[in-house]
């Protein structure tokens, strides 16, 4: 297949998660050495789970067919421009290529609302005390570093 081709399968596979309303449409896969090894539609409604996007679901796909925690050499192909949680779990698993058919300013033209987490860790990583839509508070650092520090001197740790 193609790289066009590929695409072709994420945004059927939009188009198919619309008609059956299991969430957004939005449909997305990870190809491997030319191969699909993982395809995800957005299932937040279907499965009540608000990490259940087209992304998410094609990585998780993709990591179990693998059998790994690493997809470094895959690409994905997806029907929208990923949300901020989708780009932190892409870059988590090592997916270096992206390619999107509709844009994040046609996802918020249809009623998807990630522009405001952008503008939110965008004010956080501007030294923000950003706390409108977020609190964030420490508290038990002194109990929870000891297991942090236990990992640190482990020899059998495993760092992804």
């Amino acid at each position: 297949m193609k790289k066009n081709e590929f695409m072709d399968v994420a945004i059927d596979l939009s188009d198919d998660n619309f008609t059956k309303n299991y969430g957004g449409p939005f449909g997305a896969c990870v190809v491997k050495d030319g191969e699909i090894v993982g395809k995800g539609i957005n299932r937040v409604i279907k499965d009540q789970d608000p990490t259940a996007h087209a992304e998410i679901v094609a990585i998780r796909k993709a990591c179990k067919k693998l059998e790994t925690h690493d997809l470094s050499g895959c690409e994905l192909y997806t029907s929208c421009y990923p949300c901020p949680m989708c780009l932190s779990a892409i870059i988590w698993s090592n997916i270096k290529t992206v390619y999107y058919g509709n844009t994040k300013e046609d996802a918020d033209d249809i009623g998807f609302r990630d522009d405001f987490i952008y503008e939110y860790i965008d004010k956080l990583a501007n030294g923000g005390k950003e706390n409108s839509i977020l609190k964030l508070s420490s508290m038990n650092r002194d109990d929870a570093i000891k297991v942090f520090e236990q990992y640190k001197n482990s020899k059998d740790k495993i760092v992804y």
